[in-house]
């Protein structure tokens, strides 16, 4: 049996783009930014993730980040 907890959304976001330089997150276009989407679940994020890295592998200034939303929309939380 699934624990009740163990059912609650855990939503990421997957976004990127081109960085300034190397040596920070910082990014060159806002504007520009690839949202890829929100996924349920941090492995459904993950394979999100990595095909966005493979496809941009050519761009070394090129980033693509997962975030943790549910911990931004309830910091409490475990």
């Amino acid at each position: 049996m699934v624990a009740p907890e163990d059912t609650k959304q855990r939503l990421h976001l997957v976004f990127g783009g081109e960085l300034k330089s190397l040596g920070t997150v910082e990014f060159k276009d806002l504007a520009g930014l690839d949202i890829v989407g929100i996924y349920p679940d941090y492995a459904s994020a993950l394979t999100a993730w990595r095909a966005k890295a493979q496809q941009s592998v050519d761009n070394a200034a090129m980033r693509y980040f997962i975030v943790h939303m549910h911990r931004l929309l309830d910091p409490d939380g475990a």
